[in-house]
């Protein structure tokens, strides 16, 4: 599906559904027009590709999934591989990466993505609705907005993180149990990829110089410093939960030892007050002739026997503190 959004800069307005005719729509520098792909066909994608003279290796980049973002210049235009987050914490995989290619032209901008944006069905409500704000600044502004919203996607998912975190540190001490072990490493693989997504975007606003990988005009640098900041505390909070995990998954594993160490001194102590009682009860209980076997007194003395050395054993593991 092909929508197209055109902010014709001469009437101050947006209009969408345009026949998309680019030498037209481009000539005035002023002007902006916005060609979003959602849920296309290879047909659909050569067609505006062959429109804007779009480069092969763009297209195919575009048809295939690629996990890591980059931005390519191609002289006329910039390409964009970006991810945007999809949270879903009852699913098997609780983060999902929906890619987003964006062609970034002198006074264009096309976006193509398999599914639905939140940030793209915002900036195309506002069109629907004349208000131009995103559309009036630039391709540049327009790349910070879509940018902007993919990124504020990333805090709600970093608030439930946080509260599963506190909510596990709580479980762990009162019954460790196997459930809280894959609760752990799910958190984990989550933690990990958020960071595999939005690392490469970090490294694809600003080169080894400090300077940006692409044009932006003066006036929207500061966006996109804010944008950089917002990116770096996402980055820090994810290093900083990572590190929660491994120092709660330290303290589940130092728990489940001390609780198996006790079970174990407990059984040891048991084993041990039974083993003379075993030793005595099989050396009488042997079918052969015995001293005083006949006497019934005999019984109740080895009897007591038992439960004299039972007692012994036991306050000797009391006095050393064993039990």
């Amino acid at each position: 599906m092909i929508k197209t959004y055109f902010y014709d800069a001469e009437q101050n307005r947006i209009i969408h559904d345009v026949e998309l005719i680019p030498r037209e729509l481009l000539a005035n520098p002023e002007s902006l027009l916005w060609v979003d792909l959602f849920n296309f066909t290879d047909l659909e994608i050569n067609q505006v590709a062959r429109l804007f003279d779009f480069h092969s290796l763009t297209v195919e980049d575009c048809l295939h999934y690629s996990p890591r973002a980059k931005v390519d210049n191609y002289e006329d235009y910039y390409f964009f591989n970006l991810h945007a987050l999809r949270y879903e914490e009852e699913s098997d995989e609780e983060i999902s990466l929906e890619q987003l290619n964006v062609y970034l032209g002198r006074n264009y901008v096309v976006t193509l993505h398999r599914r639905t944006l939140p940030t793209l069905g915002r900036i195309a409500r506002d069109c629907l609705n004349n208000r131009a704000n995103v559309m009036k600044k630039g391709p540049d502004f327009f790349l910070y907005s879509t940018l902007d919203g993919i990124t504020d996607m990333y805090f709600p998912v970093l608030e439930r993180i946080n509260q599963r975190i506190e909510e596990l540190e709580d479980d762990l001490y009162e019954q460790p149990t196997k459930e809280i072990t894959e609760e752990f490493l799910s958190l984990k693989k989550t933690i990990l990829s958020m960071r595999r997504a939005i690392m490469p975007q970090k490294r694809m606003f600003t080169n080894a110089s400090g300077q940006y990988s692409f044009s932006i005009d003066e006036e929207n640098k500061p966006y996109y410093l804010d944008l950089v900041d917002h990116i770096e505390r996402i980055i820090d909070s994810i290093d900083g939960f990572g590190a929660l995990v491994d120092g709660a998954l330290a303290t589940y594993y130092s728990v489940i030892s001390a609780r198996t160490n006790e079970t174990m001194r407990v059984l040891t102590v048991i084993s041990t007050i039974f083993m003379p009682l075993t030793f005595v009860t099989g050396f009488f209980g042997m079918n052969v002739p015995l001293p005083a076997q006949e006497n019934g007194i005999s019984t109740l003395v080895i009897t007591g026997g038992l439960l004299g050395v039972s007692i012994y054993m036991y306050m000797i593991f009391r006095i050393n503190k064993w039990l």
